[in-house]
């Protein structure tokens, strides 16, 4: 899927920006050479010369000025016309031009605060495409418009595999991005731990939600059941003891709740033939397949994924168009399993595979709170976030 955001193609997409630095840079350097007190031959116009010249500034050596090939120093009023851009006339030509950023570290930052345009360095470039990369991903999922409320499946069968972070941080960030209008829902047969992860002890949950579901007819009577969170998703889970959900309380929770919200995040428990289940995969648009780098783990998701391919059109197409998200648990890996774990994921098909890098408050196993988690880890989950944002449009079409 060359279009979505999968990390092991981050540098392709940004291969021409790369090539236009460069050129900026090169076009820079001879600027650099009118910037400084001095003199030097007009032979310093060739390609040698520039580049030694830029050497010397970036080395902090006595600054040269260039001259032409007649005598005597450029004027201001030549500097401004050399500098000056050409014309564009063509209002629409001018609506689509990419001015090549401009440097705001180092010695090229100093530069460009001499009202030079010096393009950034190396590191600065990386620091930029990555910037560009992430809010490419966050546009994906703000500009994403549905014909009705979809829903979101964070599944696998082995316990403690992170189904519950993975469900608090991607509809929070979905939520964050969007600006609301994202629920996440305990779907789980038995009592999970949602309630307890999340910001907030609300009085009443996903049971008193399935009691009551046929009453609901506004959003205010709706958020009575939630757990508002600082990301602006609002959490159903258990508040205390209840008897195990069936597929027609998931389908009922389901339905009020996308009367409400435009898109909804499940988290599932462990028992992947339940009745509950069945009631998360008929609401389901998109499957979310947390993993560690544990066998028990991996391969427990992946004969989830073959069971559905086996039960099913429906479950076949949530798992071949899966996300797996890769969490990184702190723990001591072997890198021969870890090799293994990728063949077996290579080997999986699904739709795509995202690598979150451990995170210390998650790790905490506590309240989760979005601004504290780390901007490595938002940055990985915001990809992630942007692929299931995608699948979503393939799955519903």
């Amino acid at each position: 899927m060359s279009s979505e955001p999968v990390s092991d193609s981050r540098t392709s997409h940004f291969s021409g920006a790369f090539q236009a630095a460069g050129y900026v840079e090169e076009a820079s350097a001879t600027t650099a050479l009118h910037a400084v007190p001095g003199v030097v031959p007009a032979e310093a116009e060739s390609a040698g010369a520039r580049t030694e010249i830029v050497d010397a500034v970036e080395a902090n050596e006595e600054p040269v000025r260039a001259i032409g090939a007649h005598a005597g120093p450029i004027t201001d009023a030549e500097l401004q016309a050399e500098l000056a851009p050409e014309p564009v006339d063509d209002l629409a030509v001018i609506s689509t031009i990419e001015r090549a950023p401009s440097a705001t570290q180092g010695w090229r930052g100093a530069l460009n605060k001499l009202g030079l345009h010096v393009a950034p360095g190396a590191g600065e470039q990386r620091q930029l495409a990555a910037a560009a990369e992430l809010g490419n991903w966050e546009t994906i999922i703000r500009q994403f418009v549905g014909t009705e409320a979809v829903g979101v499946l964070v599944a696998n069968p082995k316990g403690s595999s992170g189904k519950t972070p993975t469900s608090i941080v991607l509809g929070g960030l979905i939520a964050t991005i969007r600006g609301g209008s994202v629920a996440v829902l305990e779907v789980s047969d038995d009592r999970g731990t949602l309630s307890f992860r999340a910001e907030g002890n609300p009085n009443r949950g996903v049971a008193e939600l399935v009691r009551d579901a046929a009453g609901i007819r506004s959003a205010g009577q709706l958020a009575g059941y939630t757990a508002p969170q600082t990301s602006y998703a609002s959490i159903i889970g258990s508040v205390g003891n209840r008897a195990p959900l069936t597929r027609d309380d998931v389908v009922a929770a389901a339905r009020v709740i996308d009367e409400f919200y435009a898109i909804r995040v499940m988290d599932s428990g462990n028992q992947p033939t339940s009745s509950a289940f069945a009631g998360a995969i008929e609401t389901t648009d998109a499957l979310v397949v947390p993993v560690l780098n544990s066998a028990d783990v991996v391969l427990e998701a992946i004969a989830m994924l073959d069971r559905l391919r086996s039960e099913s059109p429906k479950g076949a197409q949530l798992a071949n168009t899966a996300i797996i998200v890769r969490l990184v648990d702190g723990r001591p890996e072997n890198p021969q399993l870890v090799a293994r774990l990728d063949n077996i994921i290579d080997r999986a098909a699904v739709g795509g595979m995202f690598t979150i890098p451990y995170d210390p408050h998650i790790a905490e196993r506590g309240q989760i709170t979005l601004s504290k988690v780390a901007p490595a880890t938002r940055a990985a989950f915001t990809a992630a976030a942007a692929a299931v944002i995608q699948t979503i449009q393939k799955n519903t079409k």
